[in-house]
């Protein structure tokens, strides 16, 4: 028996919020193995695609609170994820970079992240996968969220390694 209100399973957004709660755990559990939690991934992530970025861009790329920011790449900066460099044109402004292990973790987390998207939309085809990124990724950009140019991840990977 289903304990979640019948006249709640008929609406789409409740559907996407229950369905976005099991995603988010199958990718933290990911991060978790590696000893990360989604912050961390999400910072490895921007670097790894987007190089070098301030704190302050960070917080703002990620729509992550600065205070929050710092608390991650201090982290990231402790396990020998990044490094963290004064401007010499504004020194109040520290550049965070990916180190070569940073990069290592970036890519083994890309891929057990993929690991997990694959898990969950296991019951897709791959054409029903591709219609419902594309309507998601419609639904946040109505919502002021999407990424300009966003693609799914596995055409991002297989991109990458030239198919």
């Amino acid at each position: 028996m289903n304990p979640t209100a019948p006249g709640l399973l008929t609406l789409s957004s409740f559907l996407m919020s229950r369905t976005g709660q099991a995603a988010r755990r199958r990718l933290s559990n990911q991060a978790e193995r590696r000893g990360l939690r989604l912050w961390h991934v999400m910072v490895l992530c921007a670097l790894e695609e987007e190089g070098s970025h301030s704190k302050g861009e960070l917080a703002a790329r990620l729509d992550i609170g600065p205070s929050d920011v710092i608390k991650v790449v201090d982290d990231l900066l402790v396990a020998g994820y990044v490094t963290c460099t004064r401007s010499s044109a504004d020194r109040r402004r520290v550049h965070v970079d990916l180190t070569a292990r940073g990069r290592e973790a970036a890519a083994g987390i890309n891929s057990d992240l993929a690991a997990a998207d694959d898990e969950v939309l296991a019951p897709l085809s791959g054409e029903e996968r591709l219609r419902l990124f594309d309507m998601l990724n419609r639904l946040n950009g109505h919502l002021g969220q999407a990424d300009a140019g966003a693609e799914p991840a596995g055409a991002r990977q297989n991109r990458r390694r030239g198919r």
